[in-house]
């Protein structure tokens, strides 16, 4: 069973904010990856179907999945980790998740499902919009 990871997106508004990010990342580097400071020591469990999970303003709101992880020594010597990440962004079933520092480990049974066919219209809400129908339980 995959091992997921979850992380913060810090500066993000939307999903759309955050594929746009990530399209922007992707042209420039030609591939998108996430500098981390730990390494994560699962990364077998990870690269075996896992994803990133990402919350954008207190919601676990997408995911993209992992391709690689790759550890380095940035130029002061200090250990670094690329997560190597497919470019595509799909969001997922809106939950609730405070604030925390660094990325965590997230299981398969813990993890949000893909909105699929209804992701489009429900990312193409505007975000106030969303979370509200999301607390009224129509989400």
């Amino acid at each position: 069973m995959a091992l997921h990871l979850i992380k913060l997106a810090v500066g993000c508004e939307s999903v759309k904010d955050l594929t746009q990010r990530v399209t922007e990342r992707a042209k420039q580097a030609g591939r998108h990856i996430h500098i981390t400071r730990m390494v994560p020591k699962r990364d077998a469990e990870l690269l075996d179907g896992g994803s990133l999970y990402w919350v954008i303003r207190g919601e676990i709101a997408a995911r993209q999945k992992l391709a690689a992880i790759e550890p380095f020594r940035d130029g002061e010597g200090i250990s670094r980790c690329r997560l190597v990440l497919e470019p595509k962004v799909h969001p997922v079933s809106p939950r609730p998740m405070r604030p925390f520092q660094g990325w965590r480990y997230l299981t398969a049974a813990d993890a949000p499902q893909d909105l699929g066919n209804a992701a489009e219209g429900i990312a193409a809400m505007p975000e106030p919009m969303r979370r509200e129908l999301r607390e009224l339980g129509l989400l």
